[in-house]
């Protein structure tokens, strides 16, 4: 474990060396936004660069600014985990495909306790992250974990201070199991958080930062940031009203019945899948391409490299749980997706 955790250290570190080359070498693919799937980008990235040659130039910076920087098309790609809507997908001219699958974790700083000791619900969530429950004594916490003493310690609440895909995605959860949360603050690469005691990180990087110097911490971070930075996870009590812990098998579990031809862009939401044994916020973190992409020459070069993900790097995916998209999804991505793509 601790072998994994400095590798991966390793990889992204090198990865951001990469990107401070910049223009240096001139063959490199040129891609930006979420940092939920930065981990085995970089993983794949580094073992394609020996493969091939050619690097990825990936910046790390948010769903948001993902989608900035493709409109602006300054990279031959953009990443983000809040899906871009069909019709935007129409008038900016186009594709949008899932390249991997993960969860949201709820991550806690509370002393005495392993990862997945405590447990909690959907809505009881909530209302932490509403301010409504602010310490971790209280009585619904400690109804849901009898024989925990619990502290009476203050909760700050930990969350994304840059519009993320990773925030859309936990507040589409807390929106799916909480009509409060619905009505008064609903969800969004980026909201106005309520909890009187909170404090703002930038990326997952940020927020796992923040949770690990801040006692009494709760926030919100990709499962590969929790494993990196050996961090401690609530279980959560998924739609069959089971309690799970995350890793690969569960996000695979609730990623199982997704029809990904249902939406536009394939912009599915896996919040509060059912199953006995779904995580319940798994999600798919996606990529955006433009049909008549400037720089034909570097468009082919960014699906070279997904194909090659595709085919190659379903191992590295599991080692850091993720999962890899299926091989029947893949071909569908290339046969109606892809094909799109002028060359």
């Amino acid at each position: 474990m601790i072998n994994k955790r400095i590798f991966l250290q390793a990889v992204a570190a090198a990865a951001m060396a990469t990107a401070g080359m910049g223009s240096a070498i001139a063959a490199d693919i040129t891609g930006a936004g979420a940092t939920f799937p930065f981990p085995i980008y970089a993983k794949w990235a580094e073992a394609y660069k020996k493969e091939t040659g050619t690097g990825l130039n990936y910046q790390s910076i948010g769903s948001s600014g993902g989608i900035r920087q493709i409109r602006a098309k300054t990279v031959a790609f953009g990443a983000t985990d809040a899906p871009v809507s069909g019709a935007d997908l129409d008038k900016d001219g186009m594709v949008q495909f899932p390249a991997i699958i993960g969860g949201t974790v709820p991550v806690i700083n509370l002393e005495g306790f392993k990862p997945g000791e405590l447990r909690v619900t959907g809505p009881v969530l909530a209302e932490m992250f509403l301010g409504k429950i602010s310490k971790w004594n209280d009585p619904k916490l400690a109804a849901l974990n009898p024989g925990k003493t619990l502290p009476d310690q203050n909760i700050t609440v930990v969350h994304r201070a840059d519009g993320s895909g990773t925030t859309f995605n936990w507040t589409d959860y807390l929106t799916a199991v909480s009509k409060e949360w619905a009505d008064t603050v609903g969800k969004g690469a980026a909201v106005k958080w309520p909890a009187a005691s909170s404090v703002g990180g930038k990326g997952n990087e940020g927020v796992a930062a923040n949770v690990n110097r801040v006692k009494g911490a709760l926030g919100y971070v990709e499962y590969a940031y929790v494993k990196k930075n050996n961090m401690n996870f609530l279980q959560l009590q998924n739609a069959d009203g089971k309690y799970v812990s995350p890793d690969d098998a569960a996000f695979a579990a609730a990623a199982a019945g997704a029809d990904w031809f249902s939406v536009p862009g394939m912009g599915i939401s896996m919040v509060n899948a059912k199953g006995a044994t779904s995580w319940p916020v798994s999600t798919a973190s996606f990529i955006l391409m433009y049909k008549d992409p400037a720089d034909k020459a570097q468009s082919a070069e960014v699906l070279k490299f997904f194909d090659w993900a595709f085919k190659n790097g379903k191992g590295m995916a599991a080692e850091l749980d993720y999962v890899a998209l299926p091989d029947a999804l893949t071909a569908q991505i290339r046969s109606k997706v892809w094909t799109q793509i002028a060359k």
